[in-house]
């Protein structure tokens, strides 16, 4: 319990705050970005206000919650269309900056790198069966355990082309599976994968493990092009 403590400028990363409770306090000037869910200011419940907020300023935002097999493909022509132009925008900087952290949060490149990472895991492995479908460029989020057969070099600072061509492959994986989901499928549950790994070696909704790569490339993508607007305001183009 914090209790008449000076908090002010204080960060809170990746930390789990459910359940908790701010009381008499001074709440100013305060910025929260996540998964935010039943929270209630002054006894008001915002999270439906936020949600039709973010919707209204990203219309495709709602189409990222997709549960037909046609939303799906909706959803992933979106992804591949807004990443298509991001990724020429990223081209026209120095190079160098896209190995550069904002605030921070992953890279550019490192962005895409765990974007392969997600595919790989859920869609590779959950959903297709690979037991070991990793690039020695897989990146893994922060907050996951090492596991030994999945790599994790976050030291290696690859050039851009190297990166999407992992990316382009992953990408086309991807439109192979929503192009071919059905009805019955999405409503079906994958074969676990028995070898050690991740994800865990269990089943799960096919719709769920989709759903997770949208999910991942939609957010992903809004905190890429949020950094990218910072690096081009320092003016290091290449053209």
């Amino acid at each position: 319990m914090f209790d008449d403590t000076y908090l002010v400028g204080a960060r809170f990363k990746n930390v789990a705050l459910k359940g908790a409770r701010i009381t008499g306090s001074q709440v100013v000037d305060v910025d929260i970005s996540g998964e935010v869910e039943r929270l209630t200011v002054n006894g008001v419940d915002v999270t439906d206000f936020v949600e039709a907020e973010l919707d209204r300023r990203e219309p495709d935002r709602a189409r990222m919650r997709p549960r037909k097999p046609a939303e799906f493909r909706e959803a992933w022509d979106i992804l591949e269309r807004r990443w298509a132009e991001t990724v020429e925008r990223a081209r026209r900087l120095d190079p160098e900056l896209l190995h550069e952290r904002v605030d921070g949060e992953w890279s550019f490149i490192e962005t895409q790198r765990h974007l392969v990472f997600a595919t790989d895991a859920w869609i590779r492995r959950a959903l297709l069966g690979d037991p070991s479908p990793w690039s020695p460029l897989d990146l893994p989020h922060d907050d996951m355990a090492d596991i030994p057969e999945v790599p994790r070099d976050q030291s290696v600072r690859p050039p851009l082309d190297e990166v999407l061509e992992l990316r382009r492959d992953r990408m086309a994986t991807m439109r192979t599976v929503v192009d071919g989901l059905t009805d019955d499928a999405v409503e079906s549950r994958t074969t676990p994968v028995t070898e050690p790994g991740y994800p865990e070696s269990r089943d799960f909704l096919v719709a769920d493990v989709v759903g997770c790569i949208i999910n991942e490339e939609w957010y992903h993508h809004q905190y890429a092009i949020r950094d990218l607007a910072v690096l081009e305001s320092r003016g290091r183009h290449t053209g």
